[in-house]
């Protein structure tokens, strides 16, 4: 019965929005919510309840759990977490149901914003919606928190440069990612390739996945993706160091492609022989940086995406949108771990990892 009561909810919240959603466009849906952000200066909720929606399932979500639920006790509001482990479908239904149950605010990381159109058009009319970690600009979000992507694959790429000699050691580059729909995967593999090139930066660039990159001393032989396929993820990386026997350098763009590039490095006992520029802080890439044949890790801070996303919706509950730039984008800038500070951010990791599975 409950079952068939959600169907018929959602039904008719979907037939509202289509109604609405073709006149209105997204600029309407985002002044719409500003409007009841505004109302609530004069009723300000007592208690919200608000949701952080991940992208996937890894550590790096679980320590932005630790920094969502921390603000919730911290701010007196509710928190509630998701983590969308059968990909894009998944997260649609757990978004849709967060709007029936009067959700006051979500924070999501959008899998596919060019798909998704309509679930966060559903969100913004009848919740807040923000996006956090990969961004969606043509959504009716209010605002993006997390790291400038193309920036982060920047420093992935300069930091992969510099360990190859600024081009000088050069050779056949490979780059591994979970996926390209995602905003924040265009943009980080943009950045790692004109960090590596030594181009002059421009987010606007975008060179084709399938077209082989003779620049600079290097040549990029591809990307492979894997749709958070763990184990199509290291066949990638198994069958790209057969093909290509004289590989010198690899990056794995997401945080389990560089900890299985580590794995498939010591199965073969390719440490050394290829270089790995890495991104995020998975525990086999910070024992790997320490031994010395990872040249280092750009991460991001998940507890920040977690934590900052609680706290702005909770503040748009009582009225308040002050913390909000004129662009729309809270920052929170990576940082490149190498082997000189890798035991200090791995003992402070390791607590938010805890906090988050703890967190209830």
């Amino acid at each position: 019965m409950k079952k068939v009561i959600s169907l018929v909810a959602l039904a008719s919240i979907g037939l509202g929005l289509a109604a609405a959603a073709p006149q209105d466009g997204a600029a309407k849906l985002v002044a719409a919510q500003k409007e009841r952000i505004a109302a609530f200066k004069a009723n300000p909720k007592a208690k919200p309840h608000v949701a952080f929606v991940s992208n996937g399932v890894a550590d790096f979500w679980t320590i932005a759990k630790a920094g969502a639920i921390a603000a919730g006790k911290q701010l007196g509001c509710d928190v509630t977490v998701e983590f969308p482990g059968g990909g894009l479908s998944d997260q649609k239904r757990m978004l849709e149901d967060l709007v029936i149950k009067g959700i006051d605010g979500i924070s999501v990381s959008p899998i596919d914003p060019a798909n998704q159109v309509e679930v966060m058009n559903l969100v913004a009319e009848k919740s807040i919606l923000i996006t956090n970690d990969s961004d969606a600009p043509k959504a009716p979000r209010l605002c993006y928190i997390g790291m400038d992507n193309y920036e982060a694959g920047l420093m992935c790429g300069k930091l992969a440069r510099e360990g190859t000699k600024n081009g000088a050691g050069g050779g056949k580059v490979a780059i591994f990612i979970g996926r390209l729909e995602q905003d924040n995967a265009k943009r980080r593999r943009q950045g790692f390739i004109d960090g590596l090139l030594g181009r002059t930066p421009d987010p606007t660039r975008y060179d084709e996945p399938a077209t082989v990159i003779n620049e600079a001393g290097y040549t990029i032989v591809g990307t492979w993706t894997d749709s958070f396929d763990r184990a199509k993820a290291k066949a990638n990386i198994e069958d790209v160091i057969i093909k290509h026997p004289d590989l010198k350098l690899m990056t794995g763009l997401f945080e389990y492609n560089s900890t299985l590039a580590v794995e498939v490095l010591r199965q073969t006992g390719k440490q050394g022989k290829i270089q790995l520029a890495a991104f995020d802080e998975g525990a086999d890439v910070i024992a790997a940086i320490k031994e010395g044949f990872v040249l280092g890790t750009v991460v991001q801070d998940p507890y920040g995406y977690g934590f900052e996303s609680v706290r702005v919706l909770h503040a748009f509950t009582k009225g308040d949108m002050s913390m909000v730039p004129e662009n729309g984008v809270i920052n929170i800038p990576a940082k490149v771990i190498k082997k000189d500070n890798a035991d200090a951010f791995w003992k402070d990791l390791k607590a938010k990892i805890k906090a988050g599975k703890d967190a209830k």
